[in-house]
């Protein structure tokens, strides 16, 4: 069962804008491999792409957690809370 609702603009803005950071680092890193640099400069910048990833997820969670999880359980929806703590083992894996 999929539960569908909408995030503020807000919140929209700062996902795209994390998604466009990580994108842009992960290019660079494609671009340094291509240019055969420095493979601890290229681990450096795949950390940053992690980072940024791992960083939006948290942004992700937490407005999940804020809107979506709270109207679960005033709704006594087990099956949304299930499907979060399988989201949570899939990214944090």
């Amino acid at each position: 069962m999929e539960h569908h609702h909408h995030h503020s603009q807000e919140h929209v803005k700062e996902v795209s804008n994390r998604l466009a950071r990580a994108i842009g680092h992960l290019q660079k890193v494609k671009r340094m491999v291509e240019n055969d640099e420095d493979c601890s400069e290229v681990l450096i910048q795949l950390a940053a792409v992690k980072s940024a990833i791992n960083n939006t997820g948290k942004v992700i969670l937490k407005d999940h957690m804020n809107h979506c999880i709270v109207h679960a359980l005033e709704d006594n929806d087990t099956e949304m809370l299930e499907e979060l703590s399988n989201a949570i083992d899939k990214f944090i894996k």
